[in-house]
């Protein structure tokens, strides 16, 4: 029963989270709300609610290595799924047509920020104020500034992606956005009751059940974001919906960290984390490197750093396991 709740909970935030996102992109587009920041904050917001209503519920039950091997997780498992298209699609050389200029503020920022989390967990040090990690109030700090620098011209990639599938009024968009919500919320929640009786029953960690199979079920959304910009060769929106959507994914951990008052949270954890935030940061630094590049090489050579990637996230999971 609690393989079968799990597996539900997990569709049902991935065709939730699908509707969620079409549903923002309507609302960004005919409201008042239709700035580039606001735009962006709300689908990135209606992308990363199945990470954070799993995450909270996570808190709630007392079970911080799941709330927090949730988001990490979810930031490699999307970097996975541009790996794995990467290869599929290798023929296409996609980061051979992104503009560097374009991504490379986001992802040197996704980096350091990864980082900021990495010195969290390695420091035995517990610097907290209200409960809250220090390293919370430095990243949602940096995150404000970063966004002064962080190229916003994909408003455009983004009102192309919403002309992809049925159109809605704006009356409808609101309503459907508060219903899906409700069933994200409560999808995510059973999301992460269910893994952690897994946990429990299985005797697999709570760290794995987060890191992996949580965090894999509530980034499917995000594939099918770069499923669907694939189809319509826009390449900067594949990659640039990861990235915003990892550096959202950090945000959120603050947010989580709030909630949790029994100190900071990333000071409650067990060693396991380490290696999920490290993996995150080297398959960010191979990101850096393919979007930076610009080689004549043959699809087989090109596609080695994306097929890197993938080696060394089953290995780490492998691992963990």
């Amino acid at each position: 029963m609690v393989y079968f709740i799990f597996l539900l909970s997990a569709v049902i935030v991935v065709y939730a989270a699908v509707y969620l996102n079409r549903f923002g992109d309507v609302i960004s587009r005919k409201s008042t709300l239709s700035g580039a920041v606001v735009g962006t904050f709300l689908i990135a917001g209606a992308t990363s609610l199945p990470e954070l209503t799993t995450s909270l519920t996570a808190v709630y039950i007392d079970n911080p290595d799941i709330a927090v091997g949730n988001m990490l997780g979810s930031n490699v498992f999307n970097l996975l799924i541009i790996a794995v298209v990467d290869m599929i699609y290798r023929k296409r050389k996609m980061f051979n047509a992104i503009d560097e200029k374009q991504h490379m503020p986001t992802a040197v920022a996704g980096i350091g920020f990864t980082l900021i989390v990495v010195a969290a967990l390695i420091l035995p040090f517990d610097f907290s104020l209200f409960n809250i990690g220090i390293e919370m109030f430095i990243l949602v700090g940096l995150y404000i500034a970063a966004t002064r620098f962080i190229n916003q011209g994909e408003e455009e990639e983004i009102d192309e992606a919403a002309a992809v599938g049925k159109d809605y009024s704006l009356k409808g968009a609101v309503t459907g956005f508060i219903i899906t919500a409700l069933l994200v919320f409560a999808s995510g929640s059973a999301l992460s009751i269910s893994g952690d009786q897994l946990a429990q029953q299985t005797g697999m960690s709570s760290s794995f059940v987060g890191s992996f199979l949580i965090a894999a079920s509530t980034s499917l959304p995000e594939l099918v974001t770069v499923l669907v910009a694939m189809k319509m060769s826009n390449y900067g929106m594949a990659l640039g919906s990861i990235l915003g959507s990892n550096l959202f994914n950090l945000q959120l951990l603050a947010v989580t960290d709030i909630f949790y008052q029994k100190g900071a949270i990333l000071q409650s954890l067990s060693s396991t984390h380490l290696p999920v935030a490290l993996l995150s940061a080297a398959m960010l630094f191979l990101t850096v490197f393919m979007v930076n590049r610009k080689p004549k090489e043959n699809s087989f050579r090109y596609a080695v750093p994306s097929l890197i990637m993938i080696v060394i996230y089953f290995a780490a999971s492998y691992q963990m396991f």
